[in-house]
Parts: structure tokens; sequence; C-alpha cells
């Protein structure tokens, strides 16, 4: 056995942290999760400050912000900004072994030795459910073995699929978290999703026929979770069993959360809302990293890299991250590290905006209209509005100017330092559409529009085939 460990990252698409029992929420969603925390650090105010998946996963594989990696949108052309290294890059430089499970042709996850697909989007024809996790748990197993046998370092990466849509969690999960009739006919509550034309096809095409009660729909996320959780446990036990465990830097994070019946964005993972933004991240590995240690200072998706590497010992000086380890902090009569909680945020999903957070405030500004039909201008009162529903931009120019200020003074710091434009503002092609921005936003409506499962895998293997190098 290697004296030097192992790295495993679940990597949990669409996971947001408030959903998670260990992260407070009153549901027992992660059992297994929770006792996996118990070990190790869990790290209570993580963001992902770029939305979505690509962006994310950028970030967080490189160990740089948005204007470092260049990569704003889901449908990233190209590759990464020039002179990025990948962790899976640096690792193989340092004789590891990797795999890198269910993603692939993605510019965040180059420098692997093996990529391994599995089936993560279509229900199964019997059930309608889609057994998403143990997919993947049946595809890696083998592949532990496989680890288990040989004596070099590996590094290996899951995408897992759940909780992301569609929520079809395998029965009982299913009902796990809810025991009511979702298809009362006095409920009306999914009538402004049914009624919202972009995502209406894709949402019939994987709710129950005639189901009313968005409480259901919101059950079937936290059941995908509880599923989830259930197949982590399994891959954990294998790896005690094969004497893995104790040698494993092991992580949980993810690269964005969801939305569910909240700001009118239904069930996805777009607006820069803390729903979105704020998602797990757990850390476990025995005598360096302590059992129950527990951070509230913020960090982001850009510290994982620095931090990874430095838990594994590996010298990153030759790196120039945007990020920093998160290690010192884990000492607790070492120096107290300053934690700025100022967060520059962008999404190019299906709206294009970028925003500004601090630990009170909350800017956000459209960059060009969008189809929920929202204002330019967002702001949240974080401390005595934490779930974002009173938009106070109009109430408090104040406020709006000295944020505005702010944002602008980074983006132009950063601008400078890269010696690239912000990457949002220069966005084209973000919607994957041949045409410019949207001038209005009933343009946006009409024009944006999501059909069946099966059309949005398709966007994602198209998004992941164009943004191969």
């Amino acid at each position: 056995m290697t004296s030097r460990p192992n790295l495993i990252i679940f990597g949990v698409d669409t996971l947001r942290a408030d959903h998670l029992s260990l992260y407070g929420y009153p549901r027992l969603t992660s059992p297994h999760l929770d006792a996996l925390a118990k070990e190790g650090a869990v790290f209570l105010e993580h963001f992902s400050p770029s939305i979505p998946t690509t962006p994310g996963y950028a970030s967080m594989f490189t160990g740089k912000d948005c204007f470092g990696t260049g990569v704003v949108a889901l449908r990233h052309a190209g590759d990464l900004a020039p002179g990025t290294v990948t962790l899976a890059e640096v690792l193989k430089e340092q004789g590891y072994r990797s795999l890198c499970v269910g993603f692939e042709n993605n510019p965040a996850v180059r420098g692997f030795d093996q990529y391994l697909q599995y089936e993560s989007w279509h229900p199964d024809a019997e059930t309608g459910r889609a057994p998403k996790a143990e997919a993947l748990t049946r595809a890696v197993l083998p592949e532990l073995e496989r680890f288990a046998q040989g004596s070099t370092p590996f590094f290996l990466f899951m995408r897992h699929m759940d909780p992301h849509a569609p929520y079809l969690p395998p029965r009982p999960f299913d009902r796990l978290f809810y025991a009511g009739d979702e298809h009362d006919p006095q409920n009306h509550s999914l009538d402004p999703v049914y009624a919202f034309r972009p995502f209406a096809d894709f949402f019939k095409s994987w709710f129950p026929p005639q189901v009313t009660d968005s409480h259901y729909i919101d059950a079937q996320y936290d059941g995908a979770i509880a599923y989830l959780d259930l197949n982590i446990a399994v891959l954990l036990q294998a790896l005690r069993t094969l004497g893995l465990y104790d040698n494993s830097i092991i992580v949980v994070t993810s690269d964005h959360g969801e939305s569910l019946f909240e700001h009118d964005c239904y069930y996805d993972h777009h607006g820069l809302y803390d729903t979105n933004l704020r998602v797990p991240l757990i850390v476990r590995y025995p005598t360096v990293v302590p059992a129950g240690f527990r951070d509230a200072r913020p960090s982001q998706a850009k510290d994982v890299m620095p931090t990874l590497l430095d838990l594994m010992g590996v010298s990153s000086s030759t790196l120039a991250f945007d990020g920093a380890s998160l290690v010192p902090r884990l000492d607790p009569e070492g120096p107290d590290p300053v934690a700025s909680a100022d967060l520059y945020l962008t999404e190019a999903t299906w709206m294009r905006k970028h925003g500004w957070r601090t630990s009170e405030w909350k800017l956000i500004e459209a960059l060009e209209p969008d189809f929920h039909f929202k204002p330019r201008l967002e702001l949240y009162d974080l401390v005595h509005d934490p779930q974002e529903t009173q938009n106070l931009a109009e109430e408090r120019p104040d406020v709006v100017k000295r944020l505005t200020a702010r944002m602008n003074a980074h983006i132009g710091r950063r601008e400078r330092e890269t010696g690239r434009p912000n990457p949002v503002a220069m966005a084209t092609g973000w919607h994957g559409l041949a045409r410019g921005p949207f001038v209005t936003s009933e343009d946006a409506y009409t024009t944006l529009h999501i059909g069946s499962i099966g059309a949005a895998q398709q966007i994602q293997d198209r998004d992941q085939k164009e943004e191969s190098p």
C-alpha cells in the first residue's frame, strides 16, 4: 500500500447544501453523509459562485475563478484559458492513476487517464424510475477492486447525477418524504410550472401524469438525495472492505445547487440565488483533517484544488491559484486566516447575469433580458430576508450604488490581472443559439426551450462535445 493518499471525489451534480440533514435540513436526507462528516471537516458556507456545471467544475478543478478559467457558460466552446492546469494533470505528473466517471469531453476534467460513462438520465422502462446512483455504483465497484490490487496511488472522480432533474428516485425513495395525494384536483400549486412554456415539455416528460402538488416534486428531489446517500454508503463500505478507506482523502461537494419551487425558476439551476450557489463541502482524511471540524467562514469552489494539493503534500508553488488552501483553518492554534465574504457571481445557463454577494447583501444585475421577466436589478437583504424574497433595489439605491461600485472595481482589477475582458460580459452564444443577446424578455421566453428528457440529455451531450478542445 502506498503511503501517498488516494483522492476520491464525489461530485454530486445539483446538490444544494440546505437540503442535507448535516447542514440543518429537518428531513433526514443524508444519514450516511452525516456519519462521514463526523469523521472529517464540513465547510458550512461553501459557495460555487459561477454557475452552472461547466464553470463550477472549471473553478473546482483549476483553483481559479471565472476570470482565470475564462469559463462562465454551460455551453462553453473551446478549452480553458491559456496556461490553466487541471487537478488531474497535476496529479498525473505526481504518478497518480486517474479515472473520471460520468463526465468527459469537458475542459474541467482534462487530463484523466480513463473516462467511464454510465446511464445517468433515462428512466427504467418497467418502473418509470431512474436508478442513476445505482448505475454509477455498478460501474465503479470493479474499478475500486482494480485500484486496490495496485500499488500506485489513484485519483477517482465520480459525477453523480442524483439529484439532478429528472428527479426519479426508485421506490421507496419516491414516497420517503411524501404521504399526500399528488393528484389532488383541488391543488393548483403546479399550475404556473405547467404554464412556463420554455420548460413545460420537459416537466411533462417526467412528472407523473396529472400530478398537481409541488410538494410532491420537492419530495422527489429529497428522495433522490436519500437514494444517492445510500449508494455513497455502498461505495464507502467497499473502500473499507478493500482497505482503501483510511488511506484516501474523501471529498463530497457539488458544482451548484437547485431551485425547486422558489424564485419562479422551477426545478432547475439558473438564478443567482443561494439555493443555487451554496453547496456542500465535506473532507475526510484521518489524522490530518480533524474529525468533527466545522468551519462557518466562507469558502469557494476555487479553494478546492489548492486545499487538496496541500493535504496531499503536493507542491503547488509553480501554480497561480485564485483560491486559497483551507488547510490552515484546520489548526485551532494557528493564525485565523481571513476569509472574505465578498463573492463575484456569474451565470450563463438560461439567463446571463452577474452579481455581488456580501455577508449582508446580494446584488443581481441582468446583462440581457431574461425569460422570467425579472427586473434588471435585484437587491436582497440576506440578514433579514435570507430566502431572497423581497427585491429592495428600488427602495435602497444607495446600497445598489455601493455594491455596483465594489463589483465593478473587482471586475476591473481581475481584467487587469488576467489581461482578458470579463468573460460573462463577452459571452456570445451562451444559450446555444446562432444569434446575439436577447432584446426583450418576451424574445427570450419565446426562443428558449427544453423538450423531453432525451432533448435535455442531448443538450448536455452536445455541450460537452462542444467544450472539447
